[in-house]
């Protein structure tokens, strides 16, 4: 059994934003990785995904994007690339391939974490593993009977036909604008979702919601922590370079060619039944949206923005959905799932984990000394599910071990 201070788990941006500090402390530890560093952005995501926040917004503790094009949007491709610079620019200590079984307390103390590539013993556990897990199915589809937004590449890669697309978040308008582009009848099921212009009054909506302050928002600001935290992610897509930005909310969509649903409830033999609903969230979804831009407005006016920005044009609503849909008849090859993920955790064998599957946490400390989580979503702030939020709760977790380190060395 080798024996560390502290052990990373996960070698994406959360992970290796931990590592950085803790490098820069001086602190011995290692960063476990299931396999590559950023293997989900290498292994589940689709070919052409870019990344839906700008360049800009690519800050980690010691490094940020420095290329040509701070508003564009890269490429996960180029992501990867981003992330093992970062991982080289401090020579961080990324134990590659090596699943974790499981984190159990050590009886000598710590804690004990056993790897496919070997165990280890370490005083500090930092669990930065994302918060994504297993792929959600609604209930009435079995797992083998539909392909998940993890498992997509490529409109060429599916089968012949027409594609059902059940969710309407960030994944799915992005994935259903792909198909429908490439010449495939697509119907969109659409649940609670989050409505947002990619660009409102010449800016980056991502550049807004930074000046008014909604990503420095925390979880102690809002009532409903828990809604909060399930927050749908937006209806927004990067562009390549040169390309011109466009929307991928619904009304765009449907203008587009593609059928849009209320939300999916089940199956009546090879009929796919689907809520009346759509009218009322896709309302809900523009008066929040509205709301906001009425927040952009006001900061605007505030700080005497007026004359330096255009007028703004609100987006448009969208008409009424159909109810149910034949997949035989309407020529359906291909139903695909983006309705997010549930927490899984099987190697976890610590009492953290809440009822909802989620790691219990405050500022991404746990109830189990010496155990931190980071990258989850609105961990403390609103950004914290972000690439470029991830920075805040890294320094926050780190602050607090380093502390509690010296505090029982002091002892």
């Amino acid at each position: 059994m080798q024996t560390i201070d502290t052990i990373v788990i996960g070698a994406g941006h959360a992970g290796l934003a931990v590592s950085r500090l803790l490098t820069g402390a001086g602190r011995d530890h290692v960063v476990i990785e299931r396999g590559r560093i950023a293997e989900r952005w290498r292994a589940e995501r689709w070919d052409s995904l870019r990344l839906v926040n700008p360049n800009w917004m690519l800050r980690l503790p010691g490094w940020e994007y420095d290329g040509p094009d701070p508003d564009g949007y890269l490429s996960a491709g180029r992501f990867v690339r981003h992330l093992v610079q970062y991982a080289e620019s401090f020579g961080a200590p990324v134990v590659s391939e090596a699943t974790v079984l499981e984190l159990t307390q050590a009886s000598s103390g710590g804690y004990r974490v056993v790897t496919d590539r070997g165990t280890w013993r370490a005083r500090n556990v930092v669990i930065a593993t994302g918060p994504h897990g297993a792929p959600r199915v609604p209930a009435g589809l079995g797992a083998a009977e539909v392909l998940t937004a993890n498992n997509y590449r490529s409109p060429g890669r599916l089968a012949p036909g027409g594609v059902l697309v059940i969710g309407a978040s960030s994944s799915g308008v992005q994935i259903a604008d792909e198909l429908n582009r490439a010449g495939r009848q697509v119907h969109l099921s659409v649940g609670r979702h989050t409505r947002m212009p990619r660009s409102y009054r010449g800016m980056d909506i991502f550049w807004w919601l930074e000046c008014i302050g909604r990503l420095a928002r925390t979880i102690d600001d809002v009532r409903d922590p828990t809604a909060a935290r399930r927050e749908p992610s937006m209806q927004l897509i990067g562009h390549r370079p040169g390309e011109r930005p466009r929307e991928v909310d619904l009304p765009t969509l449907q203008k587009a060619g593609v059928g849009l649903l209320g939300r999916f409830y089940g199956m009546d033999g090879g009929r796919a039944l689907f809520r009346s609903d759509l009218a009322g969230t896709a309302a809900t979804a523009d008066l929040r949206m509205h709301r906001l831009l009425d927040a952009v407005d006001e900061y605007i006016a505030c700080t005497g923005l007026t004359r330096e920005v255009p007028a703004g044009v609100r987006p448009l609503s969208h008409v009424a959905p159909a109810q149910s849909i034949d997949l035989s008849m309407a020529g359906i090859g291909t139903v695909l799932v983006a309705t997010g993920y549930r927490p899984e955790y099987p190697w976890l064998r610590l009492p953290i984990v809440g009822p909802d599957g989620h790691i219990e946490q405050d500022r991404g400390i746990t109830a189990a000394p010496g155990v931190y989580v980071v990258g989850q979503r609105f961990q403390h702030r609103r950004d914290s599910g972000f690439i470029d939020g991830a920075r805040h709760d890294a320094h926050t977790v780190v602050q607090h071990l380093l502390s509690a380190c010296s505090v029982e060395s002091a002892r």
